[in-house]
């Protein structure tokens, strides 16, 4: 403290600058002091968007899944166990037969894309006719769609907007 006392006896734009200080701290002190409403701090933090890091929303997760009691943690921690151990085995077990996995994927994937191929047919069928690819009825009809799809995701994002909007507020 002393060097700092010293220096502001030596050099006056640092004394300057001090009294400046001292005075807008006194002014500040002799300023009333008021009390806010209740609801100030509620609204001012309304319009505060506290970022919160992903590791604690997921602890604050875990932390409400595990039970309070003692007992009810043990057998948690028992069923975690059993879990863990299970799908480690069958992970280790597919592991070892990927060829298997491959095959039943693929015709799973094939399977799901004939279903669909047959529904979107037989829906263009019913709704054109018999030629559900065919002519100007099938152009008019994808033209619809399109245009459709379009209106919908302006209208949905217009909302979205809107609603973030009047969150902020």
């Amino acid at each position: 403290m002393a060097p700092l006392l010293a220096h502001l006896e030596e050099c006056v734009t640092c004394r300057t600058e001090f009294e400046e200080q001292q005075q807008l701290v006194t002014t500040l002190e002799q300023m009333p002091h008021f009390t806010p409403s209740p609801l100030f701090a509620y609204r001012v933090m309304r319009k505060v968007e506290v970022f919160e890091p992903w590791y604690v929303t997921a602890l604050n997760s875990i932390r409400r899944l595990v039970p309070r009691s003692r007992p009810a943690r043990v057998v948690a921690a028992g069923l975690a166990v059993v879990m863990a151990t299970v799908l480690t085995a069958g992970s280790i077990w597919l592991a070892g037969r990927l060829d298997a996995v491959a095959f039943v994927a693929g015709f799973t994937l094939e399977r799901l894309r004939g279903v669909g191929t047959e529904a979107a047919s037989g829906f263009v069928s019913a709704a054109l006719g018999s030629n559900p690819t065919g002519g100007e009825g099938g152009l008019a009809l994808a033209a619809a769609g399109f245009i459709a799809a379009v209106a919908v995701s302006a209208f949905g994002l217009r909302a979205i907007a809107a609603a973030s909007r009047r969150r902020r507020m």
